[in-house]
């Protein structure tokens, strides 16, 4: 995710009464987007289906297909029993744990352990994701390691085994408790010494390529864990400053499309040559690649990822309650625009369980009514549940 330390954005639930109004409303943003939410909605690569991909809507309640693309959250140590009861009846692809709900490595086990009890009676059988922020110094949900910080790791005298130690002991952290996703490494490629990805050291360097060379170090070991990578935030926030901060309000960041390329994508290609199982993509504007929207909510910064890139795996968005989408909408009119962007896992992670039920109940709406493109949304539901099954 793209906050610091030290911020929480919450975002208030917008009602759902009225469905049929709420789905107009969301259809009549979308179109003033220049979003389409039918077939056209998605680039070509990102409704490509899995190879031996089965549609399971057919087997699923509108509710529990839509379920399979949205990770929730909630507030405190105790998960909230409606939330156990989303994840028993299959309304959930996972959870995203905060500092707030960890006491205890022993304590979030336990948490983690009455999840997956809850699971067994699900639908779907492939484990839950259960994931966290353990980049490394600051930034770190679970006490221990990762101690040292990306910027820690780029300015050591070895930056790649440093990176590969980080990633190591990252992914066994997270597997030690239960989890098997973390939403690390970062990959921005930091401009200025104070920026928004410098000041809390959350970037490996200046050097593109030695972005990359540690990124993808981190990756490999914490996936040889056996907990799934996350390379973010697509197509970097590397050239905002200090103030730029998405979680907090709209961020552009008018970088030509050559340094894009050139730089910022740079260590994504590494990343994916790694094997990176997801990327995440950022909440600024690119008016080099799409003036009108927010990378999630653009089919062609998806595009970039899935066409010029050639990922293949899952796209996640940032937290979607952040600042940076105040103009399109609550939760649920947000969770169908990322979707018909492309973006295969909907993260609400405003540490309330009402939040990932909006989602939910909205995309399931959307695909009810066809105003969200049904094979694309299951072709997404698909690389993820690939995802949860190759972490069994």
């Amino acid at each position: 995710m793209s906050s610091t330390p030290h911020s929480t954005p919450h975002s208030t639930p917008h009602p759902l009464s009225r469905r049929g109004a709420l789905l107009a409303g969301t259809a009549a943003l979308a179109g003033g987007l220049g979003l389409a939410l039918g077939p056209a909605g998605r680039t070509e690569a990102a409704v490509r289906l899995p190879e031996g991909w089965r549609s399971p809507s057919s087997a699923l309640t509108p509710a529990q297909r839509a379920g399979q693309c949205v990770i929730h959250s909630y507030p405190g140590l105790t998960p909230p029993a409606r939330l156990l009861t989303a994840i028993s009846e299959g309304r959930t692809a996972g959870v995203i744990f905060f500092g707030e709900n960890i006491k205890n490595l022993a304590q979030i086990e336990g948490v983690i352990q009455e999840m997956n009890e809850a699971h067994a009676s699900a639908p779907v059988k492939a484990p839950l994701l259960l994931m966290t922020d353990q980049e490394g110094g600051l930034v770190r949900r679970l006490p221990g390691e990762p101690v040292r910080s990306a910027k820690d790791v780029g300015a050591s005298n070895d930056p790649v085994g440093q990176a590969e130690f980080t990633g190591s002991g990252a992914g066994m952290n997270l597997a030690g408790v239960g989890m098997n996703v973390n939403l690390a490494p970062v990959l921005d490629v930091y401009r200025t010494a104070g920026d928004f990805t410098d000041q809390y050291g959350r970037s490996y360097g200046k050097d593109e390529e030695a972005v990359g060379a540690c990124g993808s170090a981190f990756i490999t070991a914490q996936q040889n864990a056996g907990v799934a990578a996350t390379a973010k935030h697509f197509p970097g926030l590397g050239p905002a400053s200090a103030s730029q901060n998405t979680d907090l309000g709209p961020v552009t960041l008018t970088t030509s499309a050559a340094t894009l390329r050139g730089v910022d994508e740079v260590p994504y290609r590494a990343a994916i040559s790694a094997g990176t199982k997801l990327v995440m993509l950022s909440w600024a504007v690119y008016p080099a690649l799409d003036a009108d929207r927010p990378a999630g909510l653009s089919p062609t910064v998806v595009g970039e990822l899935r066409n010029r890139l050639g990922f293949p795996g899952v796209t996640v968005t940032d937290a979607l309650e952040a600042g940076a989408l105040r103009t399109y909408g609550g939760t649920a009119e947000r969770a169908v625009l990322a979707a018909a962007a492309g973006m295969d896992l909907i993260l609400c992670s405003a540490r309330d369980t009402a939040q990932g039920e909006e989602a939910v109940t909205a995309l399931s709406d959307a695909l009810t009514a066809g105003t969200l493109d049904g094979t694309a949304f299951d072709a997404g539901a698909a690389r993820v549940n690939s995802l949860r099954s190759a972490l069994s």
